[in-house]
């Protein structure tokens, strides 16, 4: 029996066409004993490269392929395989074509396109259910147009009705047409069991429920990867259509994706120079401006030592694209910084790319590159997030579209988008799918409890119920779409339209090739990250505001270092709005670790982390930094590594380096084992198998079993994502700078903060309340006054903080800056009509403008403001607009508003107000049901650990880290302040409701003081939103 490879493979990168991953096809090929599988997605080579890395492990020669579904003739589809590297590239080129001419997930090709980019590649022609003589005339251009027995005319025999006679029929189109005919199963999922989620798939493709599909389902479960002797026995009488699907496999043989080579750009190095010594001259001239006193001896042989490794492999020009994408950004003006691996590098500082002096922290440059490793280098760069796109365009300009795009990211169906989904393919009620969805939550580990399905009214014991939340489980993970990752810019010397497709992007002037960076990264290419980081845009603005109002030029590296009472503000956990430590679980950590330097930051950002939760690594620390027990070294190399944080490993770079230095592992081995580390959850064994090589290291070398054990144990707590030191270190640099300008420039740094929203935990209520604690005087929002930021105004003795327009609910920017610049123009208005008529602002903006309160200046209250701009039309009509008089209102005694109705009022149109907090109007409520007042929480005498407390207040924050074992915290904030929240699972479930959609919430619980540090551990919690039913706050929520 001679073998069978199947050609004609769907998998589920044909979005919602393929009901298995590339791999399971791969891995079913395997099993069953194909010669070989090719992957046809349609008009994408999304899913190649997870088929290319199964079939290496799996030991199946792949053939790359692409189902090219054309536009014109519409209907036509053509399988193509590329037979050498040339052929790929023009495969790449014609999908590219037809991506970059449509519309993002469409592609646009006519049968000409195909054909001038045929050059070296097999086709597959599929004949429509019943070929007719339109079919017969492509068929015969198809086939002049490939080369000489380069197209083939597929059958497939599917236990469809007239299979036999169908299959009869293309045998004789195939003979009198001079095309070989080749069996396929046109498969769609790997094994027959899927059927069901592949008609659940149909469904959700078509917008239809399972009862209305009707011929849009496939007839039966066929369409499966079959056994080699069952493709024999269908196909019994056409032993040449089996005989072709090896041949075309055999042809195909002379490409894979492990011939693609990538090509560093070269227009960053100038003529008559070679990139290593472009890169050595800019790095002398970067090391003497970081130390205009000299180099330090240490660092100046640490970058000998990263430029000769640089040198041998190759990464001159990696490094200098870098550096090129960082000075554009520095020569407009745009803050940016390196970070991660990169920090680890004296090279990338003295090149500007980060700001981590590595005479401040310890270099571990085999974290960034090294010869084992196998794939280049990556750096990440942090750029303002409202100027990042300057920097992607300018990239996009230098290299071309051709030569640069951002990689993608592959967006997959999740616990509460499967259960819609499927709920909607099922027939479910769109109540019910909705209630369903909604008892999702943090859908890891399996569907919802049956009691939490009770509760939504649902029968957990009802077999449809059970249906659709099995096919909701098979269904997640699988790809919905391709997006663009964050920032992910991979750059080439030689055409990237040739390595892989590029399409349009949702967004306007944006690539993306096909794939992500796991595809990329396992094929060796370059990725740079573009990222953008709110805190630098709000650093930038802030310091833009200093210099403007206060006369003072601040940068980053002007910023006075190591100033005590910015620590002293640190160690209080006075850091709202501060970068990397405002959550609630630095906070709790600031006065434990109490920071006093620079390095004390880095510790403080990488500390609360799960890798070193898990790893039992705070406590320890935290006991030795506090003198309650000693720290010990086993010997002085352990030593040199663990020292600088008292004998505990914090870092990943810590963690490698124990292992060479006391494990005998070469630098390539302990980046393997960072990599083991990071796969730990799914590939257990590797770091099993490392934790052996570590342990018998340690032993071999004198260390007892004990400390051996303790140290593998702590390097496996990271895998539950522990922070590299130099990323950490790149961070710490930000958290000074911004708790600097929030100690000594509040206001600057509370309209900065403002102006960057969305970001951070705080909503602008709580930013605006913690300035006003600050001694920062606030004024609201108004027409005469405001511009669309937050601006800084002259005050009694330091700046005030006027709100901008940008906080008006519904306000277009347009329509606020014609109001900004006009009065900036002609000076203050005392009517609306005047306003109105100067600026020719829409009327629905003048109403959005009176529901802010904003037009106090003129003496006009929020009622008389919405009464005055009820006649305001669009439709202007000049025989009346001259009848008007300047109030635009007849004068009218309106009835007032209650205090607590302009508090809500102000929530609704601005999300925060000047005038109280909406607790206090209910506190005598609070106080019928003995609630405290938040602050009492402080008095330790009067609340002190284990007492009982009540409190009450609107939640600002709810936060379930993954290491917390399922605990929720969550900060509510009154009148008198904030209290912090505990919830362990088995209340958060009693009070599910309450936990996790009040808004204004009250506690029963007990306190927990340890030091400076409150909470409250939560017994009861109670919905209080009927109380305060006007109130439109939202919180800012973290699962």
């Amino acid at each position: 029996m001679s073998a069978y490879a199947e050609l004609q493979v769907t998998t589920n990168f044909s979005f919602l066409r393929g009901a298995s991953h590339p791999d399971e096809f791969v891995r079913r090929a395997g099993e069953l004993g194909h010669g070989a599988i090719a992957v046809t997605d349609r008009n994408s080579l999304a899913g190649v490269v997870r088929a290319h890395a199964a079939a290496k492990e799996a030991g199946v020669p792949l053939v790359v392929g692409c189902r090219i579904v054309l536009e014109d003739p519409r209907g036509l589809s053509v399988l193509v395989y590329p037979t050498d590297r040339p052929a790929y590239a023009r495969l790449c080129r014609l999908l590219t074509l037809g991506k970059r001419r449509a519309e993002k997930g469409a592609c646009l090709l006519t049968l000409e396109d195909l054909l001038a980019h045929s050059e070296g590649m097999l086709g597959v022609a599929l004949p429509p259910g019943a070929p007719d003589d339109r079919f017969v005339a492509h068929l015969g251009a198809l086939r002049r147009g490939f080369a000489e027995d380069g197209l083939s005319l597929a059958a497939s025999r599917t236990y469809a009705q007239g299979d036999e006679a169908r299959t009869i029929a293309l045998a004789r189109l195939s003979a009198e047409a001079c095309v070989p005919l080749v069996a396929v199963n046109d498969a769609r999922h790997h094994a027959p069991e899927r059927r069901a989620l592949h008609d659940t798939l149909c469904c959700i493709r078509h917008g239809c429920t399972i009862e209305q599909a009707g011929l849009r389902l496939l007839a039966n479960a066929e369409r499966h990867l079959k056994p080699p002797s069952e493709m024999h026995r269908l196909f019994a009488r056409f032993p040449g259509a089996l005989g072709r699907t090896v041949e075309i496999a055999d042809r195909c043989r002379g490409f894979s994706l492990d011939q693609l080579r990538y090509e560093y750009p070269d227009e960053v190095v100038p003529p008559g120079s070679t990139p290593m010594g472009h890169l050595r001259a800019l790095t002398e001239a970067g090391a003497l401006r970081r130390y205009p006193g000299g180099v330090p001896e240490k660092v100046r042989g640490q970058i000998r030592h990263e430029l000769g490794l640089i040198d041998e492999l190759r990464y001159a020009a990696y490094f200098l694209t870098v550096h090129d994408i960082v000075a554009f950004a520095q020569s407009r003006g745009i803050l940016c910084q390196g970070r991660g691996a990169a920090a680890n590098s004296a090279v990338c500082y003295c090149l500007g790319v980060t700001a981590v002096d590595p005479e401040r922290v310890s270099v571990l440059f085999e974290r960034f590159v090294s010869r084992e490793r196998d794939e280049p280098p990556d750096i990440d760069i942090d750029f303002e997030h409202e100027r990042r796109e300057e920097v992607i365009q300018h990239l996009y300009a230098k290299y071309g579209r051709d030569r640069a795009a951002l990689t993608a990211e592959v967006i997959t169906y999740r616990g509460r988008s499967a259960i819609r989904e499927v709920g909607k393919a099922m027939g479910l009620s769109l109540d019910c799918v909705d209630r369903l969805a909604k008892e999702v939550e943090g859908w890891g580990s399996g569907p919802p409890r049956p009691e939490r399905l009770r509760q939504a009214g649902l029968d957990p014991h009802d077999p449809h119920i059970r249906r659709i939340l099995g096919l909701a489980a098979e269904i997640e993970g699988f790809p919905r779409h391709l997006s663009q990752h964050v920032g992910g810019f991979v750059i080439t010397r030689t055409p990237l339209c040739e390595l892989v497709p590029i399409e349009n992007a949702r967004m306007e002037d944006r690539t993306v090739i096909e794939w992500d960076k796991d595809d990329i990264d396992a094929l060796g290419m370059l990725k740079v990250d573009v990222l953008g980081l709110g805190m630098l845009t709000c650093v930038r603005k802030a310091m833009d505001l200093v210099r403007a109002h206060e006369g003072r030029d601040l940068t980053l590296a002007t910023i006075p270092p190591e100033d005590p009472a910015v620590y002293d503000m640190i160690c209080k956990a006075d850091t709202v709005g501060v970068f990397q430590i405002e959550s609630r679980a630095q906070m709790s950590m600031l006065p434990r670790l109490r920071p006093r330097c620079y390095y004390d930051l880095v510790i403080e950002v990488a500390i609360v982390r799960p890798g070193p939760i898990q790893g039992d690594m705070v406590h320890p620390y935290l006991r030795r930094r506090n003198a309650q027990e000693p720290v010990t070294f086993f010997d002085d190399a352990v030593r040199v590594v663990l020292e600088r944080t008292l004998g505990v490993p914090l870092f990943q770079e810590q963690a490698m380096a124990l292992a060479v230095v006391a494990a005998g592992f070469t630098p390539g081995e302990a980046d393997q084992l960072r990599r083991a580390i990071g796969a730990w959850k799914t590939r257990g064994n590797q770091i099993e198998r490392f934790g052996d090589r570590l342990i018998e290291g340690m032993l071999a070398r004198g260390y007892p079993r004990a400390f051996a054990e303790r140290s593998f144990e702590q390097i496996k707590g990271f895998s539950g994502y522990g922070f590299p030191e130099s990323h950490a270190a790149s961070f710490a640099l930000i958290v000074y700078a911004s708790s600097w300008l929030k100690r000594h420039h509040p206001a600057a740094f509370a309209a900065a903060l403002l102006n960057s929203q969305p970001m951070g935990f705080y909503q602008p209520a709580q930013i605006v309340r913690d300035a006003k604690e600050h001694g920062v005087e606030v004024r609201p929002i108004d027409a005469n006054h405001s511009d669309w930021d937050c601006t800084l105004e002259p005050g009694e003795s330091s700046p005030a903080l006027r709100l901008g327009l940008r906080l008006v609910n519904g306000l277009r920017r347009d329509e606020a800056d014609r109001v900004s610049e006009c009065v900036r123009r002609r000076g203050a208005f005392r009517s609306i009509a005047a306003l109105w008529r100067a600026t020719g602002t829409s009327a629905a903006s003048m109403r959005r403008l009176a529901q802010a309160d904003a037009f106090g200046s003129m003496g006009l209250s929020r009622q008389r403001a919405l009464w005055a701009v009820q006649s305001l039309r669009d439709e202007r009509l000049p025989l009346f607009d001259a009848e008007w008089d300047d109030d635009g209102a007849p004068s009218l005694r309106l009835p007032p508003r209650s205090p607590a109705s302009e508090v809500h009022a102000d929530y609704a149109s601005a999300g925060l107000s000047l005038k109280a907090h909406p607790v206090s109007f209910i506190r005598g409520a609070l106080r019928a049901r003995g609630a405290a007042p938040n602050e009492a929480l402080s008095d330790g005498a009067a609340m002190p650990r284990g007492a009982r407390a009540t409190v009450a207040g609107v939640v600002l924050v709810r936060q379930r880290p993954g290491t917390a074992s399922g605990i929720v915290f969550m900060t509510i904030e009154d009148e008198t302040g904030v209290a912090n929240l505990i919830v362990k699972p088995r209340v958060y479930e009693r009070y599910r409701s309450a936990a996790r959609h009040s808004r204004i919430v009250l506690c029963r619980g007990v306190v927990e003081r340890q030091g400076e540090v409150v909470h409250v551990l939560a017994r009861e919690l109670r919905s209080l939103d009927r109380l305060a039913a006007g109130l439109m706050s939202v919180s800012r929520d973290f699962h």
